[in-house]
């Protein structure tokens, strides 16, 4: 049986539970959701000022990255035009952060499609 592998976008986890269920209601069942970034990790996990200095780069304060491998990465993600927040890209793929994999059979790829762009999912 030939497969089709679905990779689709969604601005939140909701949007993506929502496609996740309807595609199991219609019998699809190798699904999953996973979160995704243009940087890697979480971020801050407390409240910090940057008044007090007591952070490690700008990277990690506005763009919610954590850089394990060093200085250098941080400094190259300050560059970021979005570590400012003076910059307006008006690219709305770039905010979605929830990728929605789906392996579906090649006859039902279509079906699959449909539905998950009925809930806003961008393949």
């Amino acid at each position: 049986m030939k497969e089709r592998n679905i990779l689709a976008g969604f601005h939140t986890e909701d949007e993506a539970k929502q496609a996740e269920n309807a595609l199991r209601q219609a019998g699809f069942t190798t699904i999953q959701i996973n979160k995704i970034g243009q940087f890697p990790g979480d971020g801050l996990e407390q409240i910090t000022t940057p008044l007090s200095g007591d952070f490690p780069g700008v990277g990690v304060l506005t763009l919610a990255g954590d850089f394990p491998s060093g200085p250098d990465a941080r400094i190259l993600a300050a560059a970021n035009p979005d570590a400012s927040g003076l910059s307006d890209r008006g690219d709305d793929n770039l905010t979605r952060t929830v990728l929605l994999t789906a392996v579906v059979a090649e006859e039902r790829g279509d079906e699959a499609i449909a539905i998950i762009r009925s809930h806003g999912g961008l393949i």
